[in-house]
């Protein structure tokens, strides 16, 4: 495929990204006035965004093997078709249900293109270099997308009214769809025999779908009630009978292949890791701002901002030359050791703050996330073949999107239970809230510890195999017998096995 044809295949791929990711932050500044407008209850109101996650989280990993059978190609176009439609459904909504029912349509939408976009990404970019320029760009898209839309939506919402956080999704989906079936390579897929294991699906998706429920539910129920722990039981045995299944059927939705790669496994479990510790950056700094800080909507969104750039200038800038040149583990190791310092400072917020002695700094270490995620994303894809990148690539999104949910479900309930204590004991709101905020941050900080520690261990640096140099061996000298040179050896080339741990070193 010519140069030019795979630029514009990555900026479709991009723009689909940073619509799911907009989505996902860009109702958050806009809730107060859905809310006054079509009549939310408070505990509805949780639903616009929840209808969103559940039905996002739950559906990447089905719909990423669904790509591999059907054609990943097709999978994205129906998937950006399904994610446009909704969005207008959204904003014209004249109730509740009807927005609740647009959103959840909107995550299934979204994680239909999503699911696929990392395996189209990597078969479209088989050189080391080209791939990983191209997996910082679409890592950049979904790192600044969330900041982005906190301004976005506050200019928005303020400027014209909510509805228009939905409206502009539609320019951007209809010249997404009619570019991809241009650019985007066309795969037949391995067929629906090769998988089609319809009692697999149905456990993975209740599972995935029950757990997610239970986490974004776990603010109201709280963490050890009945209603939370009843629901996470049957979440995992759900899952458990899907692994199960795996193991027998003879078509497998997900063959477990996939998790014997250490790379795959490890980076899957430190992205979890990291995701839900900085999901709650993301949260909980815009709470701090403005609810201990006074700062509007649009100010919070612009105070994020520098976060935002620094993340892009690191990974469209440097990330790619810094993997090419020390590996992906190195730089992932750096990055994670820069979040570290993120959450750590966060650990000691003033109630009267600074931005630019006591924000600013932090806003320019989360550079940190930038060398991270391409280099994590990387090493999540290196271990799969290309019969199993939809696979290896919905299962990447799908940790993700259960490390955000489980982050700002229980770092938000340990800030709320903190807060709360606080001011039972006489402290009062602004430093009762600071105080729940310090204590998430501290919490985050040991999942970022703990995240350093498995791509320190379970990632560890392998060394690559060289070709030998090509020698002439000598022949023992004989008075009788002259010397004969020898053929020299042909250079090894790495098998598949070997090639893998190159990669994922």
């Amino acid at each position: 495929m010519h140069a030019q044809t795979r630029s514009l295949a990555l900026t479709v791929l991009a723009s689909a990204m940073l619509m799911t990711v907009l989505d996902g932050s860009i109702v958050t500044v806009a809730m107060p006035a859905i809310q006054a407008d079509l009549g939310f209850t408070p505990a509805g109101l949780s639903w616009v965004v929840n209808a969103y996650l559940i039905a996002f989280g739950s559906l990447l990993l089905l719909a990423g093997r669904l790509g591999d059978l059907i054609g990943r190609k097709r999978m994205f176009l129906a998937g950006t078709a399904v994610f446009t439609a909704a969005s207008l459904l959204a904003a014209v909504a004249g109730s509740p249900a009807v927005l609740i029912a647009a959103r959840f349509l909107q995550g299934a939408g979204s994680a239909m293109s999503s699911a696929v976009s990392l395996g189209i990404l990597v078969t479209l970019f088989t050189e080391p270099r080209e791939r990983a320029r191209a997996i910082a760009v679409f890592s950049f898209t979904g790192a600044a997308g969330a900041s982005v839309g906190q301004v976005l939506g506050g200019l928005l919402t303020d400027a014209l009214s909510w509805n228009w956080i939905f409206f502009i999704n539609l320019p951007i989906g209809a010249a997404a769809i009619a570019l991809a079936a241009r650019v985007l390579p066309a795969d037949r897929g391995l067929g629906l025999r090769a998988g089609a294991d319809a009692l697999g699906a149905l456990l993975v998706t209740a599972g995935l779908m029950t757990g997610i429920y239970a986490v974004v539910r776990i603010e109201e129920h709280g963490a050890a009630s009945a209603h939370t722990l009843g629901l996470g039981a049957l979440a995992l045995a759900l899952l458990a009978g899907f692994l199960v299944r795996q193991r027998r059927a003879a078509t497998p939705l997900m063959p477990l292949r996939i998790l014997r790669s250490r790379a795959v496994a490890g980076a899957n479990l430190v992205q979890l890791l990291m995701v839900a510790a900085l999901f709650s950056f993301q949260v909980l700094v815009a709470l701090y701002l403005q609810k201990v800080q006074g700062y509007g909507a649009t100010a919070t969104g612009l105070a994020m901002l520098p976060a935002a750039l620094v993340i892009g200038a690191v990974s469209l800038g440097v990330s790619a030359r810094l993997v090419t040149r020390f590996g992906e583990r190195a730089v992932l190791l750096t990055g994670l050791g820069l979040l570290v310092g993120v959450l750590g400072l966060l650990t000691r917020l003033p109630v009267h703050a600074s931005y630019a002695v006591d924000l600013l700094p932090v806003m320019l270490l989360a550079a940190g996330f930038g060398l991270a995620l391409p280099a994590l994303t990387s090493l999540g894809m290196s271990g799969a073949d290309e019969a199993d990148a939809g696979l290896a690539s919905g299962l990447f999104n799908t940790t993700q999107q259960i490390g955000m949910a489980l982050g700002v479900a229980v770092l938000t309930t340990l800030a709320a239970a903190r807060t709360e204590a606080l001011g039972a004991a006489g402290a009062g709101a602004a430093e009762a809230l600071t105080g729940g905020y310090r204590l998430a941050f501290a919490v985050g900080t040991g999942l970022l510890l703990a995240a350093l520690a498995v791509a320190a261990t379970v990632l560890r640096a392998k060394t690559p195999a060289r070709p030998q140099t090509p020698q002439t061996p000598q022949t023992p000298k004989t008075p009788d017998a002259p010397r004969t040179p020898q053929t020299p050896e042909a250079p090894q080339v790495p098998r598949p096995a070997e090639a893998e741990a190159v990669t994922a070193a």
